[in-house]
């Protein structure tokens, strides 16, 4: 590995905290560019703004999607301004690198009444019914990644208080309240729980399927997708719907942005500032049963 990324490895793992898959990621767009510059018989530290829009412009060329030019030129600069730090250049030549505009894409949310719905569609007669229901109400009631969920730890929760201490993206921790039935039914499930024979390696882990071990991400969307599809809803319904549909109503009902930004874990409040569109929809739609905005 070039000298350069392999130091950009070591800054991204030890004083950024990330995690591996954005390390990976983060590497990955650098060796893009190296490539890049190899082919112009180029020193990645000696390119210059130009060949860096060239850069960007041959991304286009090979067919890469906007989004995904976006994440790699996010990339691209973070590794400029690893080189600036470290004094291996003295001017930054992506820092007037944009990005290309992205469409915005507005995340499906469910009405109350649908998770509801969800939720009374769980098959009681099964085993894994309770562990389900309190599944679906972190979800919601918490605005819980999944990767979060998963890696829930019985240590690390304070069922009478009505919090946890979540372990997020970069392994960054946050304080996250409880609802009183979400609560409860972790309470119920802890008694279930205990009556697995649960693998040592998962014996601080919340959530076990029914050989004692941790649960996995797909089959947490398995469970969301099943139980959307038993409630009648037509469309594609993942826990991250369930995330989205936690913030849009703290919104609605009144919550302010900083605020939903901590309890998601937001690191830029860019990231929350998505909710403020579909909280716009919402009130267009609202005013659209008013009959001076009705349409004739």
């Amino acid at each position: 590995m070039n000298p350069l990324l392999r130091g950009y490895a070591v800054h991204l793992r030890l004083e950024r905290n990330n995690s591996e898959n954005t390390i990976e990621g983060y590497l990955h767009d650098a060796a893009l560019l190296e490539e890049f510059a190899v082919s112009r018989a180029t020193p990645l530290k000696e390119l210059t703004a130009a060949d860096l829009h060239e850069f960007a412009a041959s991304l286009r060329d090979l067919g890469i999607g906007a989004r995904s030019q976006a994440r790699v030129i996010s990339g691209v600069r973070s590794f400029f301004r690893y080189l600036q730090l470290e004094h291996v250049i003295e001017e930054n030549p992506a820092e007037l690198l944009d990005p290309p505009r992205l469409t915005l894409h507005l995340p499906e949310v469910l009405s109350v009444e649908e998770i509801d719905a969800m939720v009374a569609a769980i098959p009681r007669e099964k085993d894994e019914a309770l562990r389900n229901e309190c599944i679906i109400e972190m979800l919601y009631g918490s605005g819980l990644r999944v990767s979060e969920l998963i890696g829930l730890r019985i240590s690390r929760m304070n069922l009478s208080e009505g919090y946890m201490l979540v372990e997020g993206k970069g392994s960054k921790e946050r304080l996250v309240p409880l609802s009183e039935r979400a609560a409860a039914l972790a309470a119920e499930w802890l008694e279930q729980r205990a009556l697995l024979n649960v693998a040592s390696a998962d014996a601080d882990i919340l959530f076990l399927n029914r050989r004692g071990r941790r649960l996995t991400r797909v089959m947490i969307f398995y469970i969301v997708r099943q139980l959307a599809e038993l409630a009648g809803i037509a469309r594609k319904v993942s826990p991250h719907t369930l995330r989205h549909s936690f913030a849009t109503h703290l919104l609605e009902g009144g919550a302010n942005l900083r605020t939903i930004q901590e309890l998601l874990g937001h690191e830029s409040l860019t990231t929350t500032e998505l909710y403020v569109h579909l909280d716009r929809r919402h009130l267009r739609a609202t005013l659209d049963r008013h009959p001076l905005f009705r349409t004739k």
